[in-house]
């Protein structure tokens, strides 16, 4: 490390151990920062042993902090508390890009998610890999589709489930994950039972052949493109001739959805946001 660069992480250290408010509990994007930047620092070589003591320090106390934030989180939720307690981290507003931040991290560890350990089966052509939604996009589905405890809600590949899970503690909405690879749906269903979430369920199952009947409000996070994409529609439409359905998508998907007669976006239409459809007479 050369003198300018030890310069430069003595002030950033000397900055975060003077700055107490990194210690309060929902200051998370400042922690986030802080714990980030620590992270990356001490993965790099340097021979300034008594400033890596004092960053190793550091890190644990605002580990810490985190750590107590999470058990608090996941006890609320246990008890049926978490809405009042996570719409305290809903942001308010929310930007254009599926880049990750600070409350996927958080709620990262409130779930506690299972990387899994198996072997995930290879995909099929159209199948899309799986990457979870950012969490503060989850915060804006709820608010944009207009999810009650009436609803119910259905994630239409749904990985590890983390989409199901927040929608049903902030809304009360019955939710469904619908998922392919077994492994996912086993560490959705430990993390859902973990924090006693009832009004969550998983099934491991192709979605072109799983139940959709009880459904209101279908998810899709592009979770495949194609002829599956175009199933999948089609089996949406049907539905949709039995009762009110909306259908809600989020990326590259949100295109192709929005060029479907049978469905009208509520506003203009972003791949890079959370979009909003309803049935209309064609």
């Amino acid at each position: 490390m050369n003198d300018a660069s030890q310069t430069y992480a003595h002030a950033m250290i000397d900055a975060f151990e003077l700055d107490a408010s990194l210690h309060e509990p929902m200051r998370l994007r400042e922690r986030f920062h802080a714990l980030e930047w620590l992270e990356e620092w001490l993965d790099e070589p340097s021979d300034d042993e008594p400033l890596r003591i004092r960053a190793r320090s550091l890190h644990a106390r605002l580990a810490e902090v985190q750590a107590r934030l999470c058990e608090g989180l996941r006890s609320d939720i246990s008890a049926g508390n978490g809405a009042a307690s996570l719409q305290r981290c809903q942001p308010t507003l929310v930007d254009d890009s599926e880049g990750y931040d600070h409350l996927d991290g958080l709620l990262s560890d409130v779930f506690a998610f299972d990387e899994p350990a198996d072997s995930i089966a290879p995909l099929e052509p159209d199948m899309v890999f799986y990457q979870p939604t950012p969490m503060r996009h989850v915060f804006d589905l709820v608010k944009r589709a207009s999810i009650t405890d009436d609803d119910v809600f259905v994630d239409l590949g749904s990985g590890l489930g983390h989409v199901p899970m927040l929608v049903s503690i902030l809304t009360g909405a019955r939710c469904l994950g619908i998922e392919r690879e077994q492994v996912y749906v086993n560490g959705a269903q430990r993390s859902a039972k973990a924090l006693r979430l009832g009004n969550v369920s998983f099934v491991a199952q192709d979605v072109r052949e799983a139940d959709l009947s009880s459904g209101t409000v279908f998810y899709l996070y592009t979770p495949f493109t194609g002829a599956i994409l175009g199933s999948v529609l089609e089996r949406l439409r049907r539905e949709a001739q039995q009762r009110p359905i909306r259908v809600v998508t989020f990326g590259p998907c949100t295109t192709v959805i929005s060029a479907e007669r049978w469905l009208q976006p509520s506003d203009e239409s972003n791949t890079n946001l959370i979009a909003v459809f309803h049935p209309v007479a064609v």
